[in-house]
């Protein structure tokens, strides 16, 4: 497993989680599926955000583990928005690990895209506001 150093993003991340030792799969590493959920999580929020009511995540487009996590890292999930149509958001999920409290190392772990349709009080499909492009 090669560590590119890198540095956490700009802005403040969606959500940021230390994974415990019950969190742990069967080789020791952070299971997949936490990470999943969380991914999930940090995605729903920023759609959540976007649509100013509940959502209901529709589709996994994508999804890369690119290294595992370890208990105790500091994980964070930043969020962009990439995709709005009429009733869906479609969310990046990017996901850094900052490790080694003594000899501090950022790397990415995870990459994610998933898309959320946006729902009324009653749990129907709701219209959301088109997208602005940039500048």
């Amino acid at each position: 497993m090669i560590e590119i150093p890198l540095s956490l993003p700009e802005g403040a991340p969606e959500l940021r989680v230390v994974p415990m030792p019950a969190d742990v799969n069967f080789a020791g590493d952070i299971f997949g599926g936490w990470v999943m959920s969380h991914v999930d999580l940090a995605g729903g929020f920023a759609a959540a955000r976007y649509a100013g009511s509940r959502v209901a995540t529709v589709a996994v487009n994508c999804f890369v583990f690119k290294q595992p996590i370890s208990v105790g890292d500091h994980v964070s999930f930043y969020t962009h928005i990439v995709k709005v149509g009429k009733t869906s958001i479609t969310v990046d999920v990017q996901v850094y690990a900052w490790r080694h409290p003594n000899n501090p190392i950022v790397v990415k772990v995870t990459e994610a895209q998933l898309t959320y349709v946006a729902l009324d009080a009653d749990g129907n499909k709701r219209a959301v506001p088109p997208m602005v492009p940039p500048g």
